[in-house]
């Protein structure tokens, strides 16, 4: 990417997007965000058949760079008109949205600390998979903020509302131990064994079916449907599903008892 804020890395149908700026504990500063969209746009239009989302050195995501010397700067008359978005507004939201949307799978490989909207980051995988020495935060309260980027929402659908409030409320460290035995996180590895767990697990999702992508957009759709909206989701995936060439090849390879060669068509 044009800032080397985000490196793109593709292997055996695995991308993995590398959050680099650890300098600042890869914040979301004006150039990581410039470089994370381009990189999606990258992703979008990839044969990529997973995800990988990681950062570089001792932190995951440190959440917004609150002294970010790229941002630019504000123009309050036009605020005042009302003639400005916010940042959840014009990046974070779209972004987070985009995530939700993808058409394959994403594995969050949780290197070190996850705070604030990089907390959320962390939580908008799939599957989440930390080393022993990572740790959840939700910073927000500490500076007077309330949560974003989606986790209000998605944090007491993982972990219950007495919990979330909790994390949100006292803004206490989460060690990685604790999220994984409360249901946060699906997996936990010892901190050298991260990168190739989770790369062993994203090669395994690549050679899947293609269905693995609606599959991940029927479950994060359920989150906001009722039990009426989301049989007619399946229904319609369904549907979508079975006219893929990966169905066609599922079911001959059931019926002829050997292992069945998934392209993602």
């Amino acid at each position: 990417m044009r800032h080397g804020r985000i490196l793109l890395g593709i292997e055996d149908g695995v991308t993995v997007m590398t959050l680099n700026d650890p300098a600042v504990l890869n914040a979301f500063g004006q150039k990581l965000r410039e470089d994370m969209s381009a990189a999606l746009d990258a992703i979008e239009s990839s044969a990529a058949r997973c995800l990988v989302i990681t950062g570089t050195g001792r932190a995951f995501c440190s959440g917004a760079n609150l002294n970010d010397p790229d941002r630019p700067p504000r123009d309050r008359a036009a605020e005042a008109r009302g003639e400005t978005k916010s940042d959840l507004e014009a990046w974070y939201n779209p972004t987070f949205l985009r995530l939700r949307a993808l058409s394959v799978p994403v594995v969050t490989a949780i290197n070190g600390i996850a705070a604030g909207a990089g907390m959320s980051l962390a939580l908008s995988g799939d599957i989440k998979i930390a080393a022993r020495s990572a740790s959840f935060l939700q910073a927000f309260a500490r500076i007077g903020l309330v949560p974003d980027c989606g986790s209000s929402h998605v944090l007491p659908r993982l972990i219950g509302m007495a919990r979330a409030l909790e994390l949100s409320l006292l803004a206490e460290r989460l060690p990685a131990e604790t999220a994984l035995a409360w249901g946060m996180i699906n997996r936990l590895v010892d901190d050298a064994e991260l990168m190739p767990a989770a790369f062993a697990l994203a090669r395994s999702l690549a050679s899947g079916p293609r269905s693995l992508g609606l599959i991940r957009r029927m479950y994060w759709d359920s989150i906001d449907n009722d039990y009426t909206t989301q049989l007619a989701v399946e229904a319609r995936l369904q549907a979508e599903a079975a006219m893929t060439q990966d169905y066609a090849e599922g079911v001959a390879a059931f019926r002829e008892k050997r292992t069945p060669r998934f392209t993602g068509r």
